[in-house]
């Protein structure tokens, strides 16, 4: 189970849409999981968790992945 970041924290990166949060870190995550393969299988994180992480500080703006 995802602690952090929370989702009012993401939600407030796409203006509290939903579908829309689900989009873009589908997206990432899909992403990171195309170039970063083998760095993933010796982590404990999974790509899901690191696109959300990325959306939530700021390293990625929504408006560059839809």
């Amino acid at each position: 189970m995802m602690i952090e970041p929370s989702i009012d924290k993401l939600l407030s990166k796409t203006n509290n849409n939903k579908y829309v949060l689900c989009a873009i870190i589908t997206k990432r995550a899909k992403e990171i999981e195309s170039v970063r393969r083998l760095e993933l299988a010796d982590q404990d994180k999974k790509a899901i968790s690191i696109a959300c992480e990325e959306i939530a500080s700021g390293k990625v703006v929504p408006s560059e992945i839809i």
